[in-house]
């Protein structure tokens, strides 16, 4: 089973802003300092993004690939893949998240209805009401 990453969407406000980055896009490649120590575990996997602390899409990993400057490119496939929302909390970088621990996508014209913001739903599971 491959191991995915999270990361923070900075910036994107909804997961409509997301998508926006992915429009008439042939590649995706996120630059990070640091490859992970895991790298060869994630390919395969996805990338989880994170929006207002609820991962709310995923992307799959391709390759990971060093740059002239020294550091790394994450190969993503230029497609942005709906999750049932999760509440996770912020977080720098990326981390890591097993498949079992992943939220499932959402399949194709499933009614996800509305979706509580990730603070509001963290609350509520924390309390035992979801």
């Amino acid at each position: 089973m491959p191991l995915n990453l999270t990361k923070i969407a900075f910036g994107a406000k909804s997961y409509d802003d997301l998508a926006g980055w992915y429009e008439e896009r042939e590649g995706i490649r996120l630059t990070t300092r640091n490859r992970p120590t895991r790298h060869e575990e994630v390919v395969g996997g996805s990338l989880f993004w994170i929006i207002n602390h609820a991962i709310v899409a995923r992307s799959p990993i391709t390759a990971f690939v060093k740059t002239e400057d020294g550091r790394w490119d994450i190969v993503l496939e230029p497609k942005l893949i709906r999750v049932h929302q999760i509440p996770k909390r912020a977080h720098q970088g990326w981390r890591y998240l097993t498949e079992e621990k992943a939220p499932r996508d959402v399949a194709e014209g499933e009614d996800i209805g509305d979706a509580l913001p990730g603070k509001l739903a963290a609350k509520l599971e924390r309390l035992g009401l979801v």
